[in-house]
């Protein structure tokens, strides 16, 4: 199974340190990515989270998407992703 790493990017800041799963493939990280990043927005006030993005990449670090934040508040709930 796939690797891929979720790092959150505010500006040019990583804050944290990427968050490492194993998916059966890109949909399924778009999935992952997308809950991820609607339960940061649901938990925490730092407004910076806006303008933020997450970047998903596979294990040879390539990246595979960048999820803007702000475009996981537009999706409806169980909405479909890009197929790759």
């Amino acid at each position: 199974m796939p690797r891929y790493a979720f790092t959150v990017i505010i500006g040019a800041d990583a804050p944290a340190e990427p968050y490492i799963r194993s998916l059966d493939d890109a949909d399924a990280a778009w999935e992952a990515a997308r809950a991820m990043i609607v339960d940061l927005m649901a938990t925490s006030a730092d407004p910076r989270l806006l303008s933020a993005s997450m970047v998903v990449t596979d294990e040879a670090d390539e990246i595979v998407f960048e999820f803007p934040f702000s475009e996981a508040l537009n999706l409806p709930a169980g909405g479909s992703g890009p197929v790759h």
